[in-house]
């Protein structure tokens, strides 16, 4: 069997069994190869098809409303045309790409055409500044560069042995011209195959909690591993799914690359300018999307504007990156006739929990584990299995999903796959359904008084509050209850931070929560963030213990205590 006709048979079993979450777990099995290339094994495979040749096989459309379509074929095409003309240019077979483009056609082809070079991509957010382009050269090995234009002058200052094709513009003395790829012949071949277990993937965590990790993926882990993110977001062929992610993280490789095209879908990308919920809607209609995913920061957004401005729902609704919490799912299901769910995986593996299609989704728990992945939860301190604990992924038999290691760093890689299981430092608890419920990471869970506190449970009650965005609790220092609940709170668009609105929402949170759980201090702030937009809450809680070690009430925070009448609500 060919591995095309292999993996086409595991991507079946799992379209068969979509809305049938039993089956798909007790019968799927992932497929073992020993070589493997998603671009010649699959992509091309699928583009020679004729019933698919000329479907779009990419949809993007820029914020003046001008639309380009891209089909397999075309894309299939032009990869090979790209990976000549690189080839011919030096690039050779293990080099390291750092791949630096927005959502532009250039961005898929050089995705494809690196594979079908054998290449190693460090896909990277066009939001890096010169620093850290310099970290991820260094630390990634890179010797070739590909971005546009207006990011080349990031790399004045950057050493290393590199060379950089610019994507549009007129090229300099120091730069290769992208543009000149279309006069290279589309005939490309590799000598041998691609093994499994070869790199094709580095990937920059987002690091929330410390220095951002170097990811290995390999042709299998990142391809095959992707099977799992199809099932949980329901992709079937033609399907028009619209995943809201930038590029550079591994999101945008979830639901822009892999997933749809493994599913035969079409990718379809609206290049906004600045969000805008009613113009996303409106192209949502135009290009009828029939999936969507998108973060919860974009699905709080969409809440505050009017979601019967969508005349055609998507049929498929999924969120990750960050928990959702129960009001946003309520009002979508409210307005759109379906329930948003939620999914789970991290830069480490692709989706390894979610509430997948035909399942009765419990509001605010991640779901159950994915067709491949053999989850288990384990007490961090003692390693014992557990029904609150770390979520463990076994490692007997290992997950395709699951990353080759931390890439130059055998030390980090051998603690996260310490004691036959795969580490994701994130705690969770278990239902008697087997349902999973995320709790958080097991460094932002803390005990105030002799109470374990989830800044997640806690948020999700900050965010119901109709004056609320967005929010991050941390533990406040406290000399009685080792620490007190705080929220950092960004408000809705025209509401101004006041003590009136203070008083509100620590008295909705006082009639929201059991009293250990109450909020007890509040400040408005922005929120830090990382580059792809989580919130970093360890840089909250680090500012947090210094301000309070300073002895005295932070300027601009409220207490509970500051208004008394809020203790006549018990």
């Amino acid at each position: 069997m060919s591995n095309t006709d292999k993996f086409r048979a595991a991507r079946d079993l799992l379209l068969a069994a979509r809305d049938d979450y039993d089956r798909a777990r007790a019968e799927f099995t992932w497929p073992e190869f020993t070589d493997f290339n998603f671009a010649y094994d699959w992509f091309d495979a699928v583009a020679k098809d004729p019933k698919r040749a000329d479907q779009p096989a990419l949809i993007l459309t820029e914020p003046d409303g001008s639309t380009a379509r891209y089909s397999w074929a075309q894309l299939s095409h032009r990869s090979t045309q790209v990976a000549r003309w690189l080839s011919d240019e030096g690039l050779q077979r293990g080099d390291t790409i750092i791949l630096m483009l927005g959502n532009e056609v250039a961005l898929w082809e050089l995705m494809l055409a690196g594979m079908k070079l054998a290449a190693v991509i460090i896909p990277s957010t066009t939001q890096l500044v010169s620093a850290d382009l310099a970290d991820r050269i260094e630390r990634g090995n890179a010797n070739w560069v590909i971005t546009s234009h207006e990011h080349v002058a990031k790399f004045d200052t950057v050493p290393g042995d590199y060379r950089i094709v610019q994507v549009r513009g007129e090229a300099t003395e120091h730069t290769l011209d992208y543009a000149k790829s279309f006069d290279a012949p589309a005939e490309f071949s590799l000598q041998s195959p691609t093994l499994a277990d070869e790199n094709m993937l580095l990937y920059f965590t987002s690091g929330t909690t410390s220095l951002a990790k170097l990811v290995q993926h390999t042709h299998t882990s990142y391809t095959i591993g992707h099977l799992a993110t199809m099932f949980w977001i329901g992709l079937e062929p033609g399907d028009v799914h619209l995943n809201v992610a930038s590029p550079g993280w591994g999101k945008h490789a979830w639901s822009n690359f892999f997933g749809p095209w493994i599913a035969e879908a079409t990718v379809f990308v609206y290049n906004y300018d600045r969000f805008d919920p009613l113009a996303l809607m409106n192209q949502m209609d135009t290009e009828n999307v029939t999936s969507f995913c998108a973060p919860p920061t974009v699905w709080r957004y969409l809440i505050q504007a009017d979601l019967s401005a969508l005349k055609t729902p998507p049929r498929k609704l999924v969120s990750a990156g960050e928990p959702l919490n129960a009001e946003v799912i309520d009002q979508v299901r409210t307005a759109w006739g379906q329930v948003i769910r939620d999914g789970y995986g991290q830069t480490e593996t692709t989706v390894q929990i979610a509430n997948s299609p035909g399942t009765e989704v419990k509001v605010g728990a991640m779901g159950r584990p994915m067709p491949g992945y053999v989850v288990e939860l384990r007490n961090p301190t003692t390693g014992e299995l557990a029904e609150v604990g770390e979520i463990c992924l076994r490692l007997d038999p290992k997950p395709a999903g699951l990353m080759k290691g931390y890439f130059a760093d055998p030390q980090k890689t051998e603690e996260a796959l310490r004691g036959g299981v795969y580490h994701t430092g994130d705690i969770a608890e278990r239902d008697e359904e087997g349902v999973l419920t995320y709790v958080g990471r097991a460094d932002d869970v803390f005990k105030s008084s002799d109470y374990k506190l989830s800044p997640f449970e806690l948020e999700s009650v900050v965010l119901e509050h109709p004056a609320v965005a967005e929010v991050a609790v941390v533990p406040s220092p406290d000399p009685l209850k080792l620490s007190v609940p705080k929220a950092f709170v960004v408000l809705a668009a025209n509401v101004e931070p006041s003590a009136a609105v203070a008083k509100d929402i620590l008295g909705f949170c006082r009639e929201q929560l059991a009293p250990y759980k109450r909020i007890r201090r509040l400040e408005f702030s922005q929120l830090p963030k990382t580059i792809s937009g989580k919130i970093r809450r360890v840089e909250l809680r680090l500012a947090e213990e210094e301000q309070q070690a300073k002895g005295a009430k932070p300027s601009g925070e409220y207490r509970d205590t500051d208004f008394p009448e809020l203790k006549s609500l018990g």
